[in-house]
């Protein structure tokens, strides 16, 4: 990494999905390789330093999600897939644990599952990779499977994407929106809850809809922390955080990575990448009101969005950084946005 640019943590990437689903390999991440948001050439060019690893089982066969067009015109409310079995999840994401092992084996990431190992591999040619689940489909309802893939270094989960699980309901991709869309946890979701406080793996709500969210505030010892989420005052979709969410997030001391993606940020909620970067600090503003500077930081959603094309891929961060230093973001806030504010919620989380 260049040592003279400020590494960014990034609360929320789907490259470990790139490689399951076979559009590029691990050995062309680290040497570097057209398409996508993240190679290692990129990232030292970038000052990507790297973050939360998304382990995520992909809807099967055609009942995925309708493409980004899908999230142009007036409004929408695209038909989520239907719930997958664990035992249909469970070979995919043990298949994306794999391609973390191997970027590892390659010297691309190192893999982390402390806040001190996070802080030596930013210093270094490797990228700080903590291991995530991007909904919980691989995770038995007992909770049996959550003691393995901690095993395996999972250190963070979120408990839905936005199709249902056992263990709660996630939002859809709806605007304009609540994410008041159903009930809350489970039994079993609240089981979840107590078994990650009890591990030590960190809790994501982004996907997760109000009644949930309302849910894990009330169970959960741990700062609330929604890795890759934007202000709903500013953009009315289902996937965004209310001030309500963002205050409750406040006082419990926890955390909000701004999201990349463009239907998260416009107010039109459209998934194009034809705006600047401007529309990315007026998000800041309004998290950072709410949640004060400890408590705000990134969570780009590279390899799992159309972000700005001021940006384009983790090579453009510059371009953010020079935006913030231009909007008066002075230097203690820009470390904390880049990086120290995730360390220090995952340090709180993990006990450390």
């Amino acid at each position: 990494m260049n040592p003279s640019v400020l590494p960014v943590f990034d609360g929320h990437n789907d490259l470990l999905l790139r490689l399951y689903q076979g559009t590029v390999d691990a050995e062309a991440i680290r040497d570097g390789c057209p398409g996508g948001h993240i190679d290692l050439p990129r990232a030292r060019r970038g000052g990507w330093g790297g973050g939360l690893f998304a382990i995520f089982a992909p809807p099967v066969g055609e009942s995925g999600v309708a493409g980004m067009g899908a999230f142009d015109g007036t409004g929408y409310d695209l038909p989520l897939p239907p719930a997958l079995p664990a035992d249909q999840a469970l070979p995919m994401a043990l298949a994306q644990v794999e391609q973390f092992e191997r970027l590892a084996a390659l010297g691309v990431i190192t893999p982390c599952t402390t806040a001190g190992g996070i802080r030596a591999a930013l210093g270094s040619e490797r990228l700080a990779a903590v291991l995530h689940m991007e909904g919980a489909e691989a995770i038995d309802a007992d909770c049996e499977a959550l003691e393995r893939f901690h095993g395996l270094g999972l250190r963070s989960l979120g408990p839905v994407w936005s199709r249902p699980t056992v263990f709660g309901h996630g939002v859809p991709f709806r605007f304009p929106a609540t994410g008041d869309t159903g009930p809350g946890l489970t039994d079993a979701g609240r089981r979840l809850v107590r078994e990650c406080n009890r591990l030590g793996i960190m809790l994501d709500l982004s996907h997760l809809n109000e009644a949930g969210f309302n849910d894990v505030a009330a169970l959960s010892e741990a700062p609330l922390v929604a890795s890759h989420s934007n202000a709903h005052a500013l953009c009315p979709h289902a996937r965004n955080l209310t001030d309500y969410q963002l205050d409750r997030i406040a006082e419990r001391g926890g955390l909000v990575g701004l999201n990349f993606a463009a239907a998260f940020l416009r107010p039109d909620g459209r998934m194009n990448g034809d705006f600047g970067v401007d529309l990315m600090l007026r998000h800041l503003d309004h998290l950072l009101a709410h949640l004060g500077e400890q408590g705000v930081g990134l969570g780009s959603d590279f390899d799992g969005a159309t972000v700005s094309r001021e940006i384009g891929d983790c090579s453009g961060l510059p371009v953010l950084r020079e935006a913030l230093q231009r909007h008066g973001v002075d230097a203690p806030l820009m470390t904390r946005l880049c990086h120290a504010n995730w360390l220090r919620v995952l340090e709180q989380t993990w006990g450390e």
